[in-house]
């Protein structure tokens, strides 16, 4: 496999960097290290920006410079590793308004007059969604439908050209006993190393 561009965001509102999603998205990184992938991050919770407010901002405002920056790292991808916890059965609201700012008009979709949807411009990069949560992962899945990855897929990532989108429900985070932890930790650092 040639060596991709992986572009890794932490979407975790949280600072401070010591949540198993942050250990999670480490390992990833580690083994598409060790595989000869070149890798560079972005930790949503250090960047400076505001939330989008209007539509004429959404339109025609210029992006804080901290998303400019992540607007650029992004359309240089080949892959990327979107991470975030399961915050009232959806994305923390600090990660949306990321998304919001990251992906506005000319940066995931190019506006065209003759057609409702406009022309995907991060056709051609794949994405591993990464969702850490506290409930068991499979009542997630199945009794909750999962509907945050589904809207991430569909209506953001899917709606903008990536493909394939690839997802890892990590559940009982906090009950998780050590060797549990282990494994998850080292299934994603197998999938970083594969790209994946």
């Amino acid at each position: 496999m040639h060596p991709r561009r992986i572009v890794v965001i932490q979407g975790h509102p949280d600072p401070q960097a010591g949540h198993f999603g942050h250990a999670l998205t480490d390992a990833y990184a580690y083994g598409a290290h060790e595989a000869g992938h070149h890798i560079t991050s972005i930790r949503v919770a250090e960047l400076d920006f505001t939330l989008i407010r209007t539509k004429q901002e959404w339109d025609t405002g210029v992006p804080p410079p901290s998303i400019q920056t992540a607007q650029a790292t992004v359309a240089q991808a080949d892959h990327l590793l979107i991470a975030y916890p399961l915050w009232l059965g959806t994305l923390p609201a600090h990660f949306k308004g990321f998304l919001e700012q990251l992906l506005r008009p000319h940066s995931a979709r190019a506006p065209m007059p003759s057609r409702k949807m406009g022309s995907q411009l991060l056709v051609g990069k794949s994405a591993r969604i990464i969702v850490t949560m506290g409930m068991p992962a499979f009542a997630y899945r199945w009794y909750f439908g999962a509907h945050s990855v589904r809207a991430l897929e569909r209506s953001i990532l899917g709606a903008s050209g990536v493909q394939p989108i690839r997802a890892s429900l990590i559940g009982s985070v906090e009950t998780a006993g050590d060797s549990k932890r282990k494994r998850w930790l080292a299934n994603m650092r197998q999938l970083g190393r594969n790209a994946r």
